[in-house]
């Protein structure tokens, strides 16, 4: 009889659930979108109410409502969620305030005790654990950041000093576990608020860039994964816990004692280009009614038709700038009239892939590896003009999955792992994970890109200024 693994990837934007057979075919799928996130005070970003759980909730109902197998050969749930929030919680395990998202300048603080209510502190993923299966239980590898982790043993640090300056009480931690490990079992009441059958093990997996990197293949060092999410990032994988990376810092992995190395990213990623979209309105959306296609179909079409370059058109994506630097904005640089809206796509596509090669290419120099070949995830990565921008801006052959929510089928993976359906992640990888597309770099457009990014990574070091005494006017 075929047996099925369900992802839970509660991501940024919305919940996706998948169930998947052992193949790594999605059989099933559902998708809740999370409510836009409150900022009541500078600083502030907490999801609403009860979001996440919402979110999850309604997904699992979704996608066990098409499921047409039988919900018995359902043999285990992996749960993935948001990395870096923070979850207060009461004594029964409710929320005794609104999750703080990644995003809310509280969770780079150590935690402050200021609720005599709250009695645990813990992740977006303990937090829905402790909702699915009423255990205070959650994985050692979501916990990156403000937390009393022993990063070396995934182990709560035994270090006094560590442990108080961050402020969280030993007793309002949650028991650790690591990934592959059954974090609890579907609860009646969870089963009832889910769909989920009562009773099945609910499975730890890491971080969600760890778990994204585990379902789009990443296992070695001469490969690097660009997730193309909310927040993008390029990363690759080892068994070194170093500390003091320059280019890059190390997270948690997705198997037991593995690490990944995470090179800077870009905030806003993604959500800059929905931005854009938007901002084009009518024009676009009727353009997009005409041909028969999604407004990012039609933009993705104009684009491939923009030489490389965008005509000299280039972006800087600090939409939302980083923390180091917060005087920063994001611009458009180079318009001189041969520009329209497919170039202004194109050119932060451009900005995307260039930004990451700098990066990414610090990180590789650092660990003295070169990357032979990239993986895109996430949305992004089914469009065929960013690929190709990438493969010609990297100068190696970039490869698409077959699944193109990565995370869920990292979930499923682990999953899988620790129930014992595959000997381990090596061959659960190889037998769930598979390749829709490989797009091979154009030499001359990687010749052109190559000497634009000497020109790209320099333009911030003009603006700066400018942008510094901007923010003393505008903010």
């Amino acid at each position: 009889m075929t047996s099925y693994l369900i992802g839970i990837d509660n991501g940024s934007q919305s919940t996706k659930v998948t169930i998947f057979d052992e193949r790594g075919t999605p059989v099933s799928r559902g998708r809740h979108a999370l409510r836009p996130t409150d900022t009541p005070a500078q600083g502030v970003v907490e999801h609403p109410d009860d979001d996440l759980w919402d979110s999850v909730a309604a997904a699992c109902r979704e996608a066990m409502a098409v499921f047409d197998g039988d919900p018995a050969a359902i043999v285990g749930a992996g749960l993935c969620t948001i990395r870096f929030c923070r979850a207060l919680l009461r004594a029964d395990g409710t929320l005794a305030r609104p999750v703080l998202s990644w995003m809310d300048e509280r969770v780079s603080r150590p935690y402050e005790h200021t609720d005599d209510s709250v009695a645990r502190v813990t992740t977006s993923s303990g937090y829905i654990t402790h909702r699915l299966t009423g255990e205070f239980r959650d994985t050692a590898a979501n916990y990156q950041g403000m937390w009393p982790i022993d990063t070396d043993t995934w182990q709560w640090s035994q270090d006094r000093q560590v442990v108080e300056s961050m402020g969280i009480a030993p007793e309002k931690l949650f028991e650790l576990v690591m990934p592959g490990e059954v974090l609890g079992r579907i609860t009646a009441d969870a089963a009832e608020r889910t769909g989920l059958p009562q009773g099945l093990p609910v499975v730890a997996t890491a971080n969600d860039k760890a778990v994204e990197a585990l379902g789009s293949g990443l296992r070695g060092s001469e490969q690097l994964l660009l997730s193309l999410g909310t927040y993008i990032a390029s990363m690759t994988t080892g068994e070194r816990n170093i500390r003091d990376g320059r280019e890059f810092w190390t997270n948690f992995g997705c198997a037991p004692r593995e690490y990944l190395y995470e090179s800077g990213g870009i905030r806003r990623g993604m959500w800059t280009v929905s931005w854009l979209r938007d901002l084009l309105g009518e024009e676009v959306t009727a353009g997009a009614r005409r041909a028969g296609v999604t407004a990012e179909q039609y933009l993705d079409a104009g684009a491939a038709q923009v030489p490389a370059g965008s005509d000299g058109l280039m972006t800087v994506l600090d939409w939302l700038a980083p923390t180091e630097t917060p005087h920063r904005k994001g611009s458009f640089l180079g318009f001189d009239g041969r520009q329209g809206r497919f170039h202004l796509h194109r050119s932060v596509l451009e900005g995307i892939a260039l930004t990451m090669r700098d990066r990414a290419g610090a990180l590789g120099d650092e660990l003295g590896t070169g990357f032979e070949r990239v993986i895109v995830s996430g949305g992004g990565a089914g469009a065929d003009v960013m690929m190709g921008i990438v493969a010609d801006v990297f100068g190696v052959p970039a490869a698409r999955t077959a699944v193109t929510d990565a995370a869920g089928l990292g979930a499923a993976i682990c999953a899988g792992v620790g129930l014992g359906r595959f000997a381990g992640i090596d061959e659960a990888v190889a037998a769930m994970v598979s390749v829709d597309e490989e797009f091979l770099p154009d030499a001359a457009n990687h010749e052109l890109y190559a000497r634009q990014l000497e020109v790209h990574r320099d333009i911030t070091r003009h603006t700066d200024e400018v942008f510094r005494r901007s923010a003393q006017i505008f903010g």
